[in-house]
This record gives structure tokens, C-alpha cells and sequence, in this order.
């Protein structure tokens, strides 16, 4: 199936993909505050440190993701542990390892997360911080590879359908998805959206057996955001969303989320 370039629907809110210089406070806040959905912050990274940082992640070499067959991914997503303990035990063994191996990936550049992570630190008044749970600190930098017509199925993230009966899950109020763009093809590689939301229990039943919602069981998106090398996106991950298919060349990424539990709580960040 062929997807349409998606329209932005008159459903959606008022400005709701929000376009700026550099990452700021203030808009910072109006993503909190549900003023707009989406953050685009163009040349987040240098268009060098793209080039340098592709070839590093190639060379480091992606798997499939455990349970979404065809997404590659260097270092591991939570979203993989599906609640079972050995698989939850070996996510926190190797996150160190991971933490690293993305940065040797990126050498002689910083790790595009690191520097996410260091500027929220200096933006946000209480701090941005790794993600702890059971005691231990998370991984955050997954990166992400998306062959050419191949889409990430429509699909929500809800931290506490992973880590259930947890205060940091229990404590989060709002939860962020952070997209840095490494590689991007000309065509395609949209993140579209939906503006109604779904409850957990929905989204499942929706699912049913597969990781995420197939595309053509969905209206088109309500809006859309074609990011370019460099581009940081930060979005509402608790909304419906989707990466539609990219033509030419692999769609790379470094993404994690952000997490927030109060305008004077630290920020947290982990894949």
C-alpha cells in the first residue's frame, strides 16, 4: 500500500507543529502546557556531524528490535523487555555498554543524546537527569534504522505500561518523545500524528497481536513534521504517532524520551 503525503486535518489544534531557532524555555513549556504538539528545532547538530556520526553508526552495525521485526536499532529500548525479568535484567546490564557504544559510534563528535541532555540540563531550572528505575539507571540514545518503505506502525508510549506499580511511572505526568535526525531521505520519513488519544486498554485491543497499529487501519494523520540531518523533534509521545515510509535511503535516528513530573522536579531522559 502506497501512503498520500499527509494533510494537516482542520481537527488539528491552533499551530500545533512549532518551528524554532534553538531550544528554549519557552518552548520548552508550550509543549508541556499542550500549546503545541510539536517542537522542530532545525541544525540541532552540524550537517559534518551528520556525515561523521552516519558513517559511525553503519559501520557499528543495527539489529532488529525484539519485538518490531524490520526497525534495526543499536543499544536497547525498554519497550523490548515486555515485563519479563531476565530480559528487563539484561536491558540494565548492558545500558552502560550501550551508553558507550553509541558514543564511540559517534567519535570524534559528542553523542547528539549528550548533548541534548546537557542543554535541557542548563535549560530547565530542577535539571535534566538519566532515568533511574528498580535503583538503576536507564540507557537513553537508541538509535534507530528504517529501511526504505518501511513504516513505524501508529502507536503511543506509556511508560507505565512498561514499568506498572513503579513511582517513577506513577509520578510522570507528561511523556516526550526526542528525535535527533542523522539521516533523513528526501522523501518520506514524515512523523505523523493523530490528535485524539487513545487509552491504553484501546490501543491494545487495536493492536492486537502486532507491536503497533498497521497504517491503513487509521484515517490519515491530523498533522506531520519532515524533519532534515541535524533536525531535534521533540513531541507528545502519548498521542497516536507514526513514521510514514522514506524513499532512497536508510531514516537514521537517536531518540529516547523526556519525562515530566513538575515544572520545580528534574527532567529525566531514557530509552
Amino acid at each position: 500500500m502506497t501512503l498520500a503525503r499527509p494533510d494537516v486535518s482542520s481537527a488539528a489544534p491552533i499551530d500545533p507543529v512549532r518551528v524554532a531557532p534553538t531550544l528554549s524555555l519557552d518552548d520548552v513549556l508550550a509543549l508541556i502546557r499542550n500549546e503545541i504538539q510539536v517542537l522542530r528545532v532545525p541544525e540541532f547538530i552540524s550537517a559534518e556531524a551528520c556525515r561523521t556520526i552516519s558513517q559511525g553508526l553503519k559501520s557499528t552495525g543495527y539489529s532488529d528490535y525484539l519485538n518490531a521485526p524490520k526497525v534495526g536499532r543499536i543499544g536497547m529500548s525498554y519497550f523490548e523487555t515486555g515485563r519479563k525479568p531476565e530480559i528487563i535484567e539484561h536491558y540494565f546490564a548492558t545500558a552502560l555498554d550501550n551508553l558507550n557504544l553509541l558514543r564511540r559510534a559517534c567519535d570524534p563528535y559528542p553523542c547528539p543524546m549528550d548533548t541534548f541532555r546537557c542543554v535541557m540540563d542548563e535549560t530547565w531550572g530542577a535539571g535534566c537527569t538519566l532515568q533511574t528505575l528498580y535503583g538503576r539507571k536507564m540507557f537513553v540514545g537508541l538509535s534507530r534504522c528504517m529501511k526504505p518503505g518501511i513504516p513505524l506502525k501508529a502507536h503511543h508510549d506509556m511508560f507505565g505500561r512498561h514499568a506498572p506499580d513503579t513511582p517513577e511511572a506513577a509520578s510522570l505526568i507528561s511523556q516526550f518523545g526526542i528525535n535527533i535526525y542523522v539521516d533523513v531521505p528526501e522523501t518520506g520519513g514524515e512523523l505523523a500524528m493523530w490528535q485524539d488519544e487513545l487509552s491504553d486498554a484501546e490501543f491494545l485491543d487495536q493492536r492486537g497481536d502486532d507491536y503497533a497499529i498497521p497504517l491503513e487501519n487509521l484515517p490519515p494523520c491530523n498533522y506531520s513534521a519532515k524533519p532534515e540531518n541535524g533536525d531535534l523533534i521533540l513531541f507528545n509521545a502519548r498521542k497516536l504517532h507514526a513514521v510514514l515510509p522514506g524513499e532512497g535511503i536508510d531514516r537514521l535516528t537517536i531518540s529516547g524520551f523526556l519525562g515530566y513530573r513538575g515544572d520545580r522536579e528534574p527532567l529525566t531522559v531514557w530509552s
